[in-house]
C-alpha cells in the first residue's frame, strides 16, 4: 500500500515546484517529456498518478520510459473527472487495484507497466513518420504568415545589458539541459557570456551558483527568488499585448519590459541576443527537433525556423554536449600522473647525502653480485 499527500496541477512543471518528499503528484499530462520526468525524478517520486495518457504512441514520447525505467510506478489515464475530485492536500491511498481519497473510495488504479509502454513504443516511430508531413507543412505554411519576426516588423525592447560585442549564453528547459549546464561551466567561468535564462531554466542556473542576466517568458514557471536575483525581465507577450506574466512581475513589485511577438521565448532570446549585437550565442536546452516540439503540443516549428535561418552564422548549438564527455578515468591517466609525480621526488632524494650513500652501497652490492 502507498499512502501520501497529493500535489495537484495541470502543468507538471508547475506542481514539481511544490512537490515535497513522499508527496504524491497528480498531474493531467499526456506524453510526458523527458524534462518532466526528470523534474519528478529529482522530488523522489515513488508513484505518479496521471489523469492523462502518459504514453498515446502518437510519436515516442520518453518521459514515460524513463519513469518507469527508475521504476516509478504510473497510474495511467485516470480522467478529467477524477482528476477534478482530488484537492491539493488530499491524502490517497493506493491499495492493490483501488485508489481511496481521504479514506473513501475513489476509482480503479490503472497501471501503466513496462511491457506494455514498450510495445506501444516501438509502434510510435511508425506513427512519428505519418506526422513528420503534416509537421512540415504547418511549419511552412506559418513560417510565410510569421516572417515579419525576423524582418524587422518586432521591435526587441530597450535593455541595459551591454551585448554588442560579447558572448551570449541562452538557457532554455530542454533535454539534458542541466548536464550540460555543469559541462560547459568550464566556458562560462572562463569568457563570462551575458547569461539569458528562458523562464524556469533560471532556476536551474541558480542551483550552479550562475546568475542570470536576464529573464524572458511568459513567466510562468520561473522562482521568485530568480526573478529577484536577475538584471533584467523581459515579458514575452500575445502579438495583442497581452500578457498576463505581468501581473505576477508587478505583484513582486519589480519591473519588466515586454515583447509581443509571435513564436516561442527561446526563439525571442535568441533574436534578442542577435539583434543587440552579440559576437557568439550558444543555446542549451534548445528546441530543435520535430520530437521537441510535439512533446510541447506544438505542430510546428515555424518561428524557430526562421530564428535560425537568420542567426545560423552566430549560433553554436551546445545540446547534448554533455553527452561527449565521460566521468571514467583512465588506469593509463592515472599511471602517467603517478610516474609524473616521482621524477622530481627521485631527483631530490638523488642529491640527500643519505640516500646517495644508499644508493652506493646498492651499486657496490650490484658489483659482487656480477662478478
Amino acid at each position: 500500500m502507498i499512502k501520501g499527500k497529493v500535489r495537484v496541477d495541470r502543468r507538471t512543471k508547475n506542481l514539481v515546484r511544490r512537490l515535497r518528499p513522499g508527496e504524491i503528484p497528480v498531474i493531467m499530462h499526456e506524453d510526458i517529456d523527458e524534462v518532466a520526468a526528470y523534474s519528478l525524478l529529482e522530488k523522489k517520486v515513488r508513484v505518479v498518478i496521471n489523469c492523462a495518457k502518459s504514453f498515446t504512441g502518437k510519436f515516442p514520447a520518453v518521459g514515460a520510459k524513463i519513469l518507469l525505467a527508475h521504476d516509478v510506478i504510473i497510474i495511467d489515464n485516470l480522467g478529467e473527472d477524477v482528476f477534478n475530485r482530488i484537492r491539493e492536500g488530499d491524502v490517497v491511498e493506493i491499495e492493490d487495484d483501488k485508489i481511496f481519497l481521504n479514506g473513501n473510495y475513489l476509482c480503479i488504479a490503472k497501471y501503466l507497466t513496462k511491457e506494455e509502454f514498450e510495445s506501444f513504443y516501438q509502434k510510435s516511430f511508425k506513427e512519428m513518420e505519418n506526422l513528420l508531413e503534416d509537421f512540415i507543412e504547418n511549419t511552412l505554411e506559418y513560417a510565410k504568415k510569421e516572417k515579419g519576426f525576423i524582418l524587422g516588423q518586432f521591435e526587441m525592447p530597450d535593455i541595459s545589458t551591454k551585448i554588442a560585442g560579447r558572448h551570449v549564453l541562452v538557457v532554455t528547459r530542454g533535454s539534458s539541459f542541466k548536464k550540460d549546464i555543469k559541462a560547459i561551466k568550464g566556458y562560462i567561468t572562463e569568457v563570462k557570456p551575458v547569461v539569458i535564462a528562458v523562464d524556469g531554466a533560471a532556476d536551474a542556473l541558480l542551483e550552479e551558483k550562475i546568475r542570470p542576466n536576464i529573464i524572458i517568458g511568459d513567466m510562468d514557471s520561473v522562482s521568485e527568488e530568480s526573478l529577484y536575483k536577475c538584471d533584467e525581465i523581459i515579458v514575452h507577450s500575445y502579438p495583442n499585448g497581452y500578457a498576463p506574466g505581468l501581473r505576477k512581475i508587478q505583484a513582486l513589485g519589480l519591473k519588466a519590459k515586454t515583447i509581443a511577438c509571435p513564436g516561442t521565448s527561446e526563439d525571442v532570446a535568441l533574436l534578442l541576443a542577435y539583434e543587440k549585437g552579440a559576437e557568439l550565442i550558444v543555446s542549451v536546452g534548445s528546441h530543435s527537433s520535430m520530437l521537441d516540439f510535439l512533446e510541447k503540443g506544438r505542430k510546428g516549428m515555424s518561428s524557430t525556423f526562421l530564428v535560425r535561418l537568420k542567426i545560423g552564422s552566430k549560433l553554436v548549438d551546445a545540446r547534448g554536449v554533455s553527452k561527449l564527455y565521460t566521468e571514467k578515468v583512465s588506469f593509463k591517466y592515472i599511471g602517467v600522473l603517478l610516474f609524473s609525480a616521482l621524477i622530481p621526488i627521485l631527483a631530490i632524494l638523488m642529491v640527500t647525502p643519505p640516500f646517495q650513500y644508499f644508493f652506493y652501497l646498492i651499486q657496490l652490492k650490484l658489483r659482487v653480485i656480477l662478478r
